[in-house]
């Protein structure tokens, strides 16, 4: 057990402005437009009748094209195995040339596969171009949190990092906008134009990144503290030898020298017992594990095709409706994880996905009529704003700021790549598992009897795993591991090192601002 005392509030004024950083963690997060656009659009060109067409191999008795389980299962899935190896990458790629760099690079990887897609006639290439875009995809999945995270001031975090997710949303919805208008024409353009809008945001998000500042922690992590100096003004619109942003540099390079004390870093060291790395990488990889688990990308990889084949008659548009659903719910959730903070929201989240899903399944296999269809489309509906406004976004944010500058770029990435792998995983096997067939399961709406279950263990990870870092620098989230034994404990802890103005606190309008904290007894 552990006694908390309370912190001695001493007022300082307040100076710099926090709307730069914020700026900056939210223009990165356009990286997940990349990501939800090429989930939503692909989701409603396999479904398209001129995509078939062209790539099936195989026909019905009155001719028409149609793609096996396994041919669905290799187009939707591996651009999840490109993204699980880009995910690792950037684990070296993001300390070797910065975050920023890495972003850049990452679009051209993207565009070469979208590119390839574009240009290809038969499953092969249009696999291969997959294969790569996925690869750009999983690089920027893993770089984004880490850059947000540390370019973001405390009291804002969670909510900036949360934007990741919520560009994913727009990425979906666009998508599906996109598919809605070019599904029922008569040429390859039907699904040529939904891939080939995917150049325009790799375009912006690299652009963009070319005029914003590198992390601060990146280039005190390098030693290059007069680099450091001028991000930190940047990003605080200081003066870079302002008080401020030279008592958030000392701040920073204090903990980057104490990390640096047990030598140098590598991928072993994200799995060490010292600081409970191997602790902070088994629930960051398990929240991303869970995230997929819950069933969402069963929705947005074969939504459509599930709708179809559930007698719905407008599966594309209500394939839209859940996607306007998952953009509209997930500004709430960016709010509620800084005042309900991450145990809660998560806690809410899971709750609410297992009632709906169960619900879902038992009404899917139980009546087939049309009020049957309509009940199961609005509870689809509850689970998706469930899932939107907890586990979407604030998975990442855990990720995003529960590990140390030692490790930080690599134990992001393997939690990334954790993602990719289980992305992999569920939608290779779900056409499989959901379609009838020979060899296949047959579960149709069963299967959310499956999602419902694992939302079930998502409630008792959070309760007895995951840590509540809501309020924290990411130097005071170190001190939270080391001497807060039990998650649950969590929300008790006041941290010792001493909160400047910088990451911080400039421009935050909270009484506990730039405050010194007594020690913890332990």
């Amino acid at each position: 057990m552990f006694k908390v005392k309370k912190a001695a509030v001493i007022a300082t004024p307040q100076e710099g402005s926090s709307i730069p950083a914020i700026f900056v963690g939210s223009f990165a997060a356009f990286g997940g437009i990349l990501f939800g656009y090429d989930t939503g659009s692909i989701s409603g060109i396999i479904a398209m009748s001129m995509f078939k067409q062209q790539f099936a191999t195989n026909h019905y008795a009155d001719g028409t094209a149609y793609l096996t389980s396994g041919q669905t299962s290799m187009i939707v899935s591996l651009l999840s195995a490109g993204t699980f190896v880009g995910a690792l990458a950037i684990s070296v790629i993001g300390d070797m040339v910065g975050r920023r760099y890495s972003l850049i690079a990452s679009c051209g990887v993207f565009s070469i596969g979208v590119l390839l897609q574009c240009v290809a006639t038969a499953i092969p290439l249009f696999i291969v171009g997959r294969v790569i875009a996925g690869l750009g995809v999983g690089l920027i999945s893993a770089i984004v949190p880490l850059y947000q995270s540390e370019a973001s001031p405390k009291w804002i975090r969670g909510a900036v990092v949360s934007a990741y997710q919520f560009a994913i949303t727009i990425g979906l919805l666009i998508a599906s906008i996109v598919n809605q208008a070019s599904k029922n024409r008569t040429d390859t353009g039907a699904y040529r134009i939904p891939i080939a809008v995917q150049f325009a945001w790799a375009l912006i998000l690299a652009t963009g990144m070319i005029f914003l500042p590198e992390s601060p922690r990146y280039y005190v992590k390098k030693d290059k503290l007069d680099a450091a100096r001028r991000s930190l003004g940047r990003l605080h619109a200081l003066p870079p030898d302002h008080p401020l942003v030279t008592e958030e540099l000392l701040e920073i390079q204090s903990n980057n020298e104490y990390e640096l004390s047990f030598g140098k870093s590598s991928l072993i060291d994200c799995f060490k017992t010292d600081g409970r790395q191997l602790y902070r990488i088994l629930v960051g990889t398990t929240i991303q594990a869970l995230q997929q688990l819950t069933g969402i990308n069963f929705i947005f990889y074969y939504g459509t095709d599930f709708f179809q084949k559930s007698g719905i008659s407008n599966p594309f548009t209500i394939a839209l409706v859940t996607n306007i659903v998952n953009v509209a719910f997930t500004p709430p959730g960016m709010y509620a994880v800084e005042k309900l903070g991450r145990r809660n929201l998560l806690l809410l989240g899971a709750v609410g996905m297992c009632v709906c899903e169960y619900i879902v399944a038992i009404v899917g296999t139980s009546v087939n009529s049309v009020v049957s269809n309509k009940v199961l489309i609005a509870f689809v509906c509850c689970y998706i704003a469930f899932f939107a406004s907890s586990w979407g976004p604030v998975a990442w944010v855990v990720v995003g700021e529960s590990f140390s500058l030692r490790t930080r770029s690599k134990s992001v990435a393997i939690c990334a790549a954790s993602n990719w792998l289980w992305n992999f995983g569920i939608g290779y096997a779900t056409p499989y598992m959901v379609d009838a067939g020979p060899g296949n399961a047959n579960l149709g709406a069963k299967v959310f009897f499956i999602w419902g279950t694992f939302c079930l263990v998502c409630i008792a990870f959070v309760y007895f795993f995951v840590y509540e870092t809501k309020g924290l620098t990411l130097e005071q989230v170190d001190e939270l591991y080391e001497k807060v034994p039990k998650a649950w404990q969590s929300r008790s802890f006041v941290p010792s090192l001493r909160v400047s103005g910088g990451d911080a606190d400039i421009g935050e309008k909270s009484e506990t601002a730039n405050i010194e904290k007594v020690p913890l007894e332990v």
